[in-house]
């Protein structure tokens, strides 16, 4: 393939078209047909180039640069407070009170791009100014995803115990929601100073996504009460499975009942699908392994759609199969990565062609459009890092460089198009490179850390002894069992 793509760039730049046609008409034809298939399939000739080592370190380079700059603005304008808004340049927090969420998202990936000095930054602010008694009413999701995964990763990373104290405070905190649902799900909102629980519909991603940070707490405290509590919960979700081995969008966690039938790989039930391997690979629990692997073959009968362009996923009924929508997006292009990890690399290969598509389609990936028709429905991109997560794990498990083509493209994109003088912003619109004015804690937290791993050495992250939670914060993995 290599010799023949060199083949085809030869042609492209060596035609000429002055010289007598009745002299050369072969050669002429043969050339306009290569330039042809040419512009069809120049991103394949460009995967078959080399990408040598000294192109992975200027990648590297170029990752721990941007989260340089990105921190920057942080401790410029938002020092201590949830996020930065980089248009405007101020402090952003979720709640009536901060709780560093860019800071403990950002402190693993300094430490795994060796930037020792920024990782110190957040570390003394994390360990001097972090405090859980609060009245603050917080999405139990968002904040273990963020927070708990985080300061876990902290605390085995750096070894510092004041990291678990803080998380082992933070899941004492919330969990209690996980009681008094007359299921064993839990509510989606808790107050971490008066413990009043809210909101009772809740969705698949949000009670399973809690699995592996409560189930490594109990493995790092010896206390099972957290691993039993986030088990119960996925598990029921797992038992209220359709005839045809799907979840629905939302249920109910006091009556056990579906309020939504809708079943698709994106949000609302995309990490639930991720937990449910993940914790069997984290903490060797058949239990999940089971789950996943029946809820796996029902995604690929029923969700899976095949075009020229590559593997899409549909939404359908959970009770019926009957197809319901055509939309895709940024957060459904984990489950190429997902396949892949879990050692289904044909599956991979075909969502992630669909994934790059769609990147290199809008200019950037769109938060949704319809693979059918092709129209835009969420024009917006804040930064996510689902389609650099893939790349980065069918690379890894399969040595294919194109997949290093396909990250380096998205990663000069997002440096390009969403960087700004303080920062880096969200697109408004993919199509036009309109800024927003946001750089989510997820930022540092994920995009940055999967758009270094991908180009770094194998033992800056070894898979064989760490699992990346759905905030790409690694846990090592347990090695004795906590059922």
């Amino acid at each position: 393939m290599e010799e023949f793509s060199n083949e085809l760039f030869f042609y492209a730049h060596n035609i000429d078209f002055t010289t007598n046609l009745a002299a050369c008409k072969t050669a002429i034809l043969k050339k306009i047909l290569l330039l042809a298939l040419l512009s069809c399939s120049i991103s394949s000739f460009v995967f078959a180039q080399q990408f040598t080592p000294d192109m992975k370190k200027e990648m590297c380079a170029k990752v721990k640069q941007a989260a340089q700059h990105a921190w920057k603005g942080y401790k410029d304008y938002a020092w201590a407070a949830d996020d930065l808004r980089p248009l405007t340049r101020e402090p952003r927090n979720w709640y009536n009170h901060s709780m560093l969420m860019t800071p403990v998202d950002a402190f693993d990936t300094f430490t795994l791009l060796g930037l020792t000095s920024e990782a110190k930054e957040a570390k003394d602010l994390i360990l001097t100014k972090l405090d859980f008694n609060v009245n603050n009413d917080v999405q139990v999701f968002e904040v273990t995803i963020r927070l708990l995964a985080g300061l876990i990763t902290a605390y085995e990373l750096d070894g510092d115990r004041k990291f678990l104290q803080l998380a082992t405070d933070l899941g004492d905190r919330m969990l209690p929601v996980f009681y008094g649902t007359g299921t064993h799900m839990p509510y989606r909102y808790i107050n971490l100073q008066t413990g009043k629980k809210r909101d009772s519909i809740n969705n698949p991603a949000e009670i399973g996504t809690l699995m592996m940070e409560f189930g490594k707490l109990s493995s790092l405290t010896g206390n099972p009460k957290y691993y039993k509590a986030a088990k119960l919960a996925i598990m029921d979700v797992y038992n209220r499975r359709s005839a045809l081995d799907l979840v629905g969008e939302q249920i109910d966690v006091v009556t056990g009942k579906w309020v939504s039938t809708q079943s698709h790989i994106s949000g609302y039930i995309d990490s639930y699908y991720e937990y449910l391997y993940k914790s069997w690979k984290l903490f060797g629990d058949p239990d999940f392994k089971i789950a996943f692997d029946t809820h796996n073959a029902a995604i690929k009968k029923w969700l899976i759609s095949p075009t020229p362009e590559g593997s899409f996923m549909r939404h359908v009924d959970m009770n019926t199969g009957k197809e319901t929508a055509t939309t895709y997006g940024a957060l459904d292009a984990f489950y190429a990565g997902l396949c892949a990890y879990a050692g289904d690399t044909t599956t991979a290969k075909s969502i992630q062609q669909a994934n790059y598509y769609m990147w290199t389609h809008f200019n950037l990936e769109p938060e949704e459009f319809n693979y059918k028709t092709g129209a835009v429905i969420s024009p917006y991109y804040i930064l996510r890092p689902e389609n650099l997560e893939s790349c980065f794990y069918l690379f890894r498990l399969t040595e294919n460089e194109s997949y290093l083509w396909q990250g380096k493209r998205m990663v000069d994109d997002i440096l390009t198009h969403c960087k700004n003088d303080v920062g880096y912003a969200s697109l408004k619109n993919v199509a036009t490179y309109e800024k927003t004015n946001a750089m989510e804690s997820f930022f540092f937290g994920e995009t940055l850390k999967y758009a270094y791993l991908i180009f770094a050495p194998p033992s800056v992250l070894n898979l064989d002894k760490y699992v990346l939670t759905t905030e790409a914060h690694p846990f090592e993995m347990v090695k004795h069992n906590l059922k």
